[in-house]
Formats: C-alpha cells, structure tokens, sequence
C-alpha cells in the first residue's frame, strides 16, 4: 500500500499535512476546492516537491528520499506530457529507454501498447497532427508500456467532451484492474470520480484527508466539500 506518514509540505504560505493509506490495487479519486494543494499532493508522491517533514512509503518501504525516476509510479499531467518533436511511436518508447535504443522485443510492446490503446495506424505523426483524444491516448499508452505500480494522474482528460472523457476514464480504470495497479486521480468532477473510483479523499483547509467510500461522501460531503460542489452535492 502507500503510506503517507505525518507528511507536511510547505510552500511560502501555503501548508498542507497528510496522514493516510491507500491500499494496493484501490482506485481514489482526489477532490477538493482549487488551490487547496491537490496538484501539490501528486507532485510530493511523485518526487517533484520537496517534503517538510514527513515519511512515503510504498509497500513498507520509504521513497521519500529516492528521485522522481526511480519511484515505482507514472504520472500524467493536464499536458499529457508528449514530446513535440518526437512521433507517437517513440513518444510511447520514451516509457522503456529514455534513449530510444529499443531491441526488437521492447518495439513489439510499444506497438502492442499502440494497438492496445487504438493508436496502431497513427505511429508516426506528432503530437501536433493529434486530436485531444489521440493525445491523451498516446500518453495513456506509456503508462500502459511502463506497468508502474502506482498511477497518478492530474485531470489528463479535463478538455476533452464529456463522452471522450468517459471514454478515456473507463481506458484508465481497465489498465488499471489488469495491472493490479494502484489508482489516484486529481479530478474537479464528481460524476468522474463516480465512473471508476470506488475511494475519494478531500483536499481543503490545508490538509488530505484518509480516503472515503465515494458515494457516501458525495452524498454527504462535509462543509467545505459542499460549498466547493454547490448544487450538484444535493
């Protein structure tokens, strides 16, 4: 499981503290006013901001103090990360060798991770030549590719329709459960994190909360998740 033990990070004014578990293999979506430090939660998970105190753990074992490279995840951020100047394809490879010096076996499973993801007939245009789907699926493909243990994702799918994004999300969750991978998704939609996240945890006031049963705590979401959600909280 991930362990987030008396974690506290502090950014100028602005504090956030955690202590909670999400078990191996759970999907949990993360929601909670903007600004509240979301974003910054995956990013400490991740390696990317630096922990005022603190321990992460995974599986037992501390990865606090280990860069972000080495750290048994994959994250996806809003920009899905691609590489403009490189083709779908070796985009995707970036998630086997940085370097691209694939041998035969490593480009049968990006083509693989390609088909897998319905981008078997558009390896070689770049990002550019995308639609916002194909994006979101080339980068959906290097996480497949990668098999990490853990996947974060920060809102990867908030521009796409409405369809689309049921599309991607239900994508995102089949990856998952075959992986036996560990899910948190970053999301501003409750309707989404009712689609594929069993768990939420809430962002607000400086602190992460212990992850919850979904619909119970968007049937009766505390104060300040209320009047984040409006109406749609009931």
């Amino acid at each position: 499981m991930l362990e987030l033990d008396a974690l506290v990070i502090r950014q100028g004014d602005f504090r956030l503290s955690a202590t909670l578990q999400v078990a191996q293999g759970a999907r949990v979506a993360v929601i909670g006013p903007s600004g509240a430090g979301k974003t910054t939660l995956l990013a400490a998970i991740a390696g990317f901001v630096p922990l005022t105190q603190g321990e992460i753990r995974w599986q037992g074992a501390r990865i606090d103090a280990l860069p972000p490279a080495r750290r048994p995840l994959s994250i996806l951020f809003q920009d899905n990360n691609l590489l403009p100047h490189l083709s779908v394809f070796d985009n995707v490879a970036l998630g086997i060798d940085p370097s691209l010096r694939l041998n035969a076996a490593q480009r049968t499973q990006v083509t693989q991770a390609l088909e897998r993801t319905g981008l078997a007939e558009l390896t070689a245009r770049r990002p550019a030549e995308l639609s916002g789907g194909q994006i979101s699926r080339a980068a959906l493909a290097r996480v497949l590719l990668r098999a990490r243990p853990l996947i974060l994702l920060d809102e990867p799918f908030a521009a796409l329709g409405p369809a689309l994004r049921a599309e991607m999300l239900d994508l995102v969750a089949r990856i998952a459960i075959e992986q036996g991978a560990t899910l948190m998704m970053i999301t501003h939609e409750p309707s989404d994190a009712l689609r594929i996240c069993p768990q939420t945890l809430v962002v607000a006031d400086g602190r992460a909360a212990p992850p919850e049963p979904t619909e119970a705590l968007l049937a009766n979401p505390p104060p300040v998740l209320a009047a984040y959600l409006g109406p749609r909280a009931g």
